[in-house]
């Protein structure tokens, strides 16, 4: 389920965007980034609408994704 993420209190978008940041480890190439510039990055994919919030009610988890990842998963 797609979870809008504008009607999150600010704190917790933060805080979902941050635990998503140090999940993924993801490499950023030579020039490593820090937390604060990943946060704005994946704040503007989700205010672009590249990126959405989804809610897993079989795993209770909220996780953030790709829209075409999502499009691929839906029947």
């Amino acid at each position: 389920m797609m979870i809008p993420w504008q009607q999150l209190d600010s704190d917790t978008l933060q805080n979902i965007i941050e635990s998503f940041v140090l999940r993924e480890g993801t490499d950023y190439g030579e020039q490593e980034r820090s937390l604060e510039e990943k946060v704005r990055d994946i704040r503007r994919q989700l205010a672009s609408g590249d990126l959405v919030l989804v809610w897993s009610e079989l795993h209770e988890t909220m996780n953030i994704m790709p829209r075409t990842q999502l499009n691929e998963n839906t029947p």
